[in-house]
Formats: C-alpha cells, structure tokens, sequence
C-alpha cells in the first residue's frame, strides 16, 4: 500500500519538471505572453495537471525563472565587488546582454515597469538599487558619462531583445558587439572608441 504514494509522486515530480523545462523554453523564445496551455502542451500534460503543480500563471513563471534570478544576481554582484568600478560595469552590462540573448522572458520580466507585469519585482528593485550603486562609482572615477542612469540599461536590455532571434551561430557575436557599443556609448566622452 506504501508503494501507490510513492510511485504517484515519483509521476508528480516527473510532470512538474516536464512543466518547468517546457516553460523556460517557451518563455525563452517567446517571451512571457506564452499562454499556459501551449506550457501544458508543450509539456505533455493536461492543463489540470499544470494547474495543479502551479496554480498561478505567476507561480509557473517565478519558478521557470529560479536559475536566471540567481545568474542575474550574481552577474551584479560580481560587477559591485570589483574594485574597479568601471570594469565592474562594463562586465555587468557585458553579461546581462548575454543572459538578455539566452532568455528573452526573464529579460521581460526582469525590465517590466508595469507592476502587473513586474513578477520579479523585489529582485528587481534591489539589484537595480546596487546596479545604480555601482554606477554611481564609476561616474565617480570619471569612466561613466555623468548623464548615465540605471534606466539607460534597462533601455539596452529592451534593444537587445531582438538578438534572441538573429541565427543562432551569431547570437554570441552579435550580444558581445552590442555590448561593446552599449558600453562605448556609457563611457565618459573623453575616453569614447577606446577598447572595451
């Protein structure tokens, strides 16, 4: 009789994670308008089934974005430590292009400015604080234009979107060189077209 539970959430787990892959796929490529049935039949899996394991639209996309929450933090975490402002930034910046053409979703979520919309939205507010943080050091030692706001990255973030559908043998290319143009246009004018 112990062996009917047992194997009922082995299947349980089992279709819980068939969700999630389908959903970060789905949403990666996508974007967050994808609907949840396309995330069940994407799945495998009735839409009660998914229901079941996440009951909101919001506890499916919190979840399927677990990863790239902790990636993001760390990507601004690491920039904040660097000793050197600048070249925290520009790595900062550098990375999240790269997340932004892996994942198109989390970006949407992460760069949302509607509250609705904005299901990430502790996390977004405190690496955004710590971000402007970092720029505030940078415009300090006179490597950031003085004009620099954190919604000048959120702005990047949102143009480079569109890299997630270049073919993907360029995608990497094409991310690193928008970076690079991104950060030559954040540089303080003095030092503009130096090497990135």
């Amino acid at each position: 009789m112990d062996r009917e539970p047992t194997r009922l959430r082995a299947d349980a787990q089992e279709n819980r994670d068939r969700i999630l892959a389908a959903a970060r796929v789905l949403f990666a490529e996508d974007g967050l308008d994808v609907g949840m049935r396309a995330v069940a039949r994407r799945a495998g899996v009735g839409p009660a089934t998914l229901y079941r394991r996440f009951p909101t639209r919001d506890d499916l996309v919190r979840e399927a974005f677990a990863e790239e929450m902790q990636e993001c933090r760390r990507i601004v975490v690491d920039g904040v430590a660097d000793e050197d402002p600048w070249r925290g930034f520009r790595t900062v910046v550098h990375r999240l292009v790269a997340l932004n053409v892996r994942n198109r979703g989390f970006v949407d979520a992460f760069t949302a400015a509607e509250p609705a919309r904005d299901l990430l939205a502790g996390h977004q507010r405190e690496l955004l604080r710590m971000i402007d943080g970092l720029a505030s050091r940078a415009r300090a030692c006179g490597a950031l234009r003085p004009d620099f706001t954190v919604d000048d990255l959120i702005l990047v973030l949102r143009a480079g979107r569109g890299l997630a559908t270049a073919p993907e043998a360029s995608r990497g290319r094409d991310a690193e060189r928008f970076a690079r143009l991104a950060v030559d246009a954040f540089r303080a004018g003095r030092d503009r077209g130096q090497p990135v």
